[in-house]
């Protein structure tokens, strides 16, 4: 058995062949590093009565699994389309090469090329969204906690914002609605109850200090029963006639009526606008379909006034997301083609007959690779949801695969498994099975061909 005078030195490693592929591919520091891990690995297993590996192949493989990054590709097969922690909307071909494009060159960003002067980076944004919405003037930021912190600090820094207390969400990450309007410096006033506001408790509310009133939509939830509240046409009436501004921040706010895709009605923006709100505030990488932006649509002096706001500097979109925006934008001037250019939507819409056939399909092919190693595959019905928020208790009829073991433990062990392939794949275990929805896989060789490496 080799002991501790057969292991090599670091240097000797390092000159070796192995050693200079190490440091070719990963540098001197790091090659240097893995070896002396793997020489105490090597001397604590003599230790323990054990045989020390090979250095150099162990140094190399730590190498590569330290270069390995965690935002690789996977399948998102959970059933949730718009899954905030698998990065929400997956960008259309045209903002994609849009963005590649803003990455590998100089642009235009803030460069009148008519004037040759300084130029405005929104502006590229600006007409598409007006044209889009209907509003007066727009502006865009980093997403929509910040459209609405910075529009709050702007209408309202040291003044009061009226909410109905049924309207103060908590968002992802535990961030909630007062917590970000302290942080704008606004004096929150909470009128009506949880279940039921009325007009008279907005009216009641108005005073000399009032900044601003705020309409949230409880897009990520939804109470039922003995409710009421005001509707933003009338939140419009009743803060025009007092002389303060009313923003209505919609969330994951549509362009599109959904119901044309067989989902809910949910207001879209230009909706919003036209029943009066002043500012229109709403997500770019949720039902819009783009990259993570925040858009403020409304009134043409209001939005020059947050253009101003020292804050919109720290809040603003680099060249990347905004060519990916702009190209994502102008995919909504041909609204009959949305669903053949925008994943989004293309997944939301995608027929559940088609989901099932496809399903049928893979069934016999998964459950082949899958019985080598204790697991059994076959279709299965379910429900997918659009997820971040929006229609958060409504489900789309959807199919997949039920995926079975022997042991109770199965479904978590191939869950487990699942997640360390080379691609991952995601789904959710429901009833002592893990089930994969088929609903956003993009073909069949995606799902096949990652399984292959189980």
């Amino acid at each position: 058995m080799a002991g501790f005078r057969d292991l090599p030195s670091v240097d000797q490693v390092l000159n070796g062949a192995a050693g200079q592929a190490m440091i070719a591919a990963h540098g001197r520091p790091a090659a240097t590093a893995a070896i002396r891990a793997e020489l105490d690995a090597a001397r604590a297993a003599i230790r323990g009565g054990g045989a020390a590996g090979d250095v150099a192949a162990g140094a190399g493989v730590r190498l590569d699994a330290a270069a390995q990054t965690a935002l690789r590709p996977m399948l998102n097969l959970t059933g949730t389309v718009l899954h905030t922690n698998l990065g929400r909307a997956i960008l259309a071909e045209p903002a994609i090469a849009a963005a590649v494009t803003a990455m590998a060159n100089p642009l235009a960003l803030e460069f009148d090329l008519t004037t040759g002067g300084r130029g405005k980076r929104d502006d590229h944004l600006r007409g598409l969204i007006c044209e889009l919405t209907g509003a007066e003037d727009a502006t865009v930021v980093n997403n929509n906690a910040a459209a609405v912190l910075i529009a709050l600090n702007t209408l309202g820094f040291g003044r009061q914002a009226i909410v109905s207390r049924g309207e103060l969400i908590e968002i992802g990450g535990a961030f909630r609605m007062p917590d970000i309007m302290a942080r704008a410096g606004v004096e929150l006033v909470e009128v009506g109850t949880t279940n039921r506001t009325h007009p008279r408790d907005y009216s009641a509310a108005i005073g000399a200090d009032t900044g601003l009133i705020l309409k949230v939509h409880t897009s990520n939830y939804r109470i039922e029963g003995f409710t009421a509240e005001v509707a933003a046409p009338e939140l419009a009436a009743i803060a025009k006639a007092a002389g303060v501004p009313l923003l209505n921040d919609l969330g994951s706010g549509s362009l599109v009526d959904l119901s044309t895709y067989g989902l809910r009605r949910e207001p879209t923006v230009a909706e919003a606008v036209a029943e009066g709100a002043d500012l229109v505030t709403f997500s770019g990488d949720k039902l819009l379909g783009g990259p993570q932006a925040g858009f403020i649509a409304g009134r043409a002096d209001l939005i020059a006034a947050i253009d101003k706001n020292p804050l919109k500097r720290a809040v603003r979109l680099d060249k990347i997301r905004i060519a990916a925006l702009e190209a994502t934008l102008r995919l909504y001037r041909n609204p009959d083609r949305l669903t053949e250019v925008l994943p989004t939507l293309a997944m939301l819409a995608r027929p559940a007959a088609d989901i099932a056939a496809q399903a049928a399909r893979l069934a016999p092919a998964i459950d082949a690779l899958l019985a080598p190693h204790g697991f059994a595959a076959a279709p299965c019905t379910c429900a997918s949801q659009i997820g971040s928020g929006a229609l958060p208790v409504d489900t789309i009829p959807s199919a997949g695969l039920r995926l079975t073991g022997t042991s109770g433990d199965a479904p978590d062990r191939l869950a487990a498994r699942l997640r360390a392939l080379p691609t991952p794949i995601i789904g959710h275990i429901r009833d002592g099975a893990l089930i994969l929805d088929l609903r956003c896989l993009p073909n069949d060789t995606a799902l096949t061909g990652a399984l292959a490496a189980l």
